[in-house]
């Protein structure tokens, strides 16, 4: 049996960030990375293409946890101990330089993950904090201790933090040793679309308003056509807030799309009337800022491409509205966003305590990132909580 102070399961972004702020605190303490694969933070290499969204800049706590589907509640205390501004004089103060972008999505200054990852290993390095890749978790057993094992080895620690992210095979574990586990569902997904028409104006990005009327969910915000139907941020949005409901749906149903974002269907109608004293034709004449291409195909499917404004009736200007503000798709299937992969589910938050991120169910037992019920919409919330939780940790453990 090797004896560590504390083994932290995972070599995720909450296991390394866990790991160095509590070996900065105690600095004797025997402390242990587990790693199943054959590399860490592999998570934070992929984030943001490649560039890790760190966080957002967002400084309110009630403001920021509005960006949890799930931890919204809990996560609003620990806010107040370590969050957005926290993180930036964090990482400024090891020697990484973080920028906000217009959309209020934050990355180091170099534009590369690998700056994070190389700060993470070279204070692992210098605290003497012992990383084990390869290691695959098999058991975890509380005596006086806790013992875990794995293919490789045997350990025993007085504190363990499980950071292993969204694993079945540890909620199998966090199971055994009481916990209640939350099925897991994917979150942050894209949709695929039945009409393939609309995939040829893949590219196109606007501001819109998106609704699920059999399923009550709506959101608002960019909307991109791809290839394969609709992302951006409305969509993955949508596809958080609404992810068991989406899943319970078997991915089919359909999205209504208001094009025109906040204007309504009888105030585009209003608008459209007031066009008659044109006498070009409807094709030729895009209104609201409408994207060229999205307007004729628009102005298209209802036959209107080649009429002039003057001899449209109400009722074509009245399908013209309901199309600009109510057109509606048929959705089946999903496409997982990119490699930022998030699942809702995980360990019931009720059995946490969020003032330490400790189990209620067994002492000396922590938990923090995806391996909870927390999960948030993209642009650097998710990391923002496994930057919280493994401070939280760090602070909570007793030497």
């Amino acid at each position: 049996m090797i004896n560590y102070h504390t083994i932290i399961i995972g070599g995720g972004a909450a296991g390394f960030f866990t790991a160095i702020n509590l070996s900065e605190r105690l600095p004797d303490a025997r402390i242990a990375i587990l790693e199943r694969g054959k590399e860490v933070l592999q998570k934070v290499r992929v984030s943001g293409g490649g560039r890790c969204n760190v966080t957002h800049a967002e400084f309110i706590p009630k403001e920021l946890s509005l960006n949890y589907p799930r931890g919204e509640k809990e996560l609003l205390g620990p806010f107040h101990s370590f969050m957005t501004g926290d993180t930036i004089a964090w990482f400024e103060e090891r020697g990484v330089s973080l920028k906000i972008e217009d959309d209020g999505r934050m990355f180091p200054t170099t534009d590369s993950s690998q700056t994070i990852i190389n700060c993470f290993l070279e204070l692992t390095q210098k605290h003497h904090i012992d990383i084990l890749t390869s290691h695959n978790v098999t058991s975890i057993h509380i005596e006086e201790d806790w013992n875990v094992y794995t293919k490789e080895e045997q350990f025993t620690c007085k504190n363990l933090v499980v950071t292993a992210g969204s694993s079945p095979k540890v909620w199998e574990m966090m199971r055994g040793l009481g916990h209640s586990i939350v099925r897991a569902v994917p979150s942050l997904f894209t949709f695929n679309i039945i009409d393939k028409k609309i995939t040829e104006l893949a590219g196109i990005a606007l501001e819109a308003r998106v609704e699920i009327p059999q399923l009550k969910l709506e959101s608002q915000g960019p909307l991109l056509i791809t290839h394969w139907g609709f992302s951006g941020p409305a969509i993955l949005k949508m596809s958080a807030w609404g992810a068991r409901e989406l899943n319970d749906s078997d991915y089919k149903f359909d999205v209504v799309i208001n094009w025109l974002n906040y204007i309504s269907t009888q105030e585009c109608f209003e608008t459209l009337v007031a066009q008659r004293s044109s006498k070009r034709q409807v094709g030729n004449e895009w209104l609201f800022d409408v994207p060229k291409r999205l307007w004729k195909f628009l102005v298209e499917s209802i036959n209107l491409s080649d009429k002039n404004w003057a001899d449209c009736s109400n009722k074509d200007l009245q399908n013209l509205a309901t199309i600009l503000t109510a057109s509606s798709f048929s959705i089946n299937g999903k496409s997982t966003f990119k490699e930022e992969f998030v699942t809702a589910g995980g360990v019931d938050l009720k059995e946490i305590n969020f003032k330490s991120f400790s189990s209620r169910k067994q002492e000396n037992l922590f938990l923090a990132g995806e391996i909870l019920n927390i999960d948030a919409i993209t642009g650097g919330f998710n990391f923002q909580n496994a930057w919280t939780g493994g401070w939280m940790i760090a602070q909570s453990i007793n030497s």
